[in-house]
């Protein structure tokens, strides 16, 4: 499981290992943390008191000094995973659900007639939908989108990454995605 490092305002920064919060933790780098304890790393043993050192890894860590993420600022990485993830696995073009196999990329205004490869130009479409729209604007193909695309919020980005989430993480990271997010859902 990761940890879900933060900059002291709150905001996501990147998904970490424990191992990689134990040296932050270590260093005395944490301001803050949330969640209960999931692991506990333990170290060598000191020789005048006889025991064991160990650090207790929180699930959200807020870590002193980091420098706010340009992330927040920036449209998240377009990424097939997230795309799909982002819309549910269901196709735009005829509402059915379907394995990440059996999805595509489809650009709404294709790449051809100058569409770019952005979060707003790109939707999920089963491979038949997409085959059948071909090189065409949607109206062209007389298909009608069953949903619009959106740009993903950071908070939105770090749950459609596809990591393990705990609890805690998710409801952190939940209630700051707006009420529209399909992620509500």
């Amino acid at each position: 499981m990761d940890v879900l490092q933060l900059d002291i305002s709150g905001r996501p920064q990147a998904w970490i290992s424990a191992k990689e919060a134990a040296v932050i933790y270590a260093s005395d780098g944490v301001a803050w943390t949330l969640g209960d304890t999931f692991k506990v790393l333990r170290g060598g043993v000191q020789r005048i008191t006889g025991r064991q050192s160990r650090i207790e890894v929180h699930p959200i860590i807020a870590v002193r000094g980091a420098v706010p993420s340009r992330a927040w600022r920036q449209a998240p990485a377009l990424a097939n995973h997230k795309l799909f993830s982002r819309d549910r696995q269901v196709c735009a073009y005829c509402g059915g659900g379907f394995d990440f196999d059996e999805l595509t990329r489809e650009h709404i205004v294709p790449t051809s007639r100058g569409g770019h490869d952005t979060w707003m130009n790109c939707i999920t479409a089963c491979r038949g939908c997409n085959g059948r729209k071909g090189n065409r604007l949607p109206e062209e193909a007389r298909m009608t989108l069953m949903y619009l695309p959106y740009v993903p919020s950071l908070h939105e980005d770090m749950i459609l990454r596809g990591r393990r989430i705990l609890a805690d993480q998710m409801e952190f990271l939940l209630a700051s995605v707006p009420r529209s997010s399909r992620l509500h859902a």
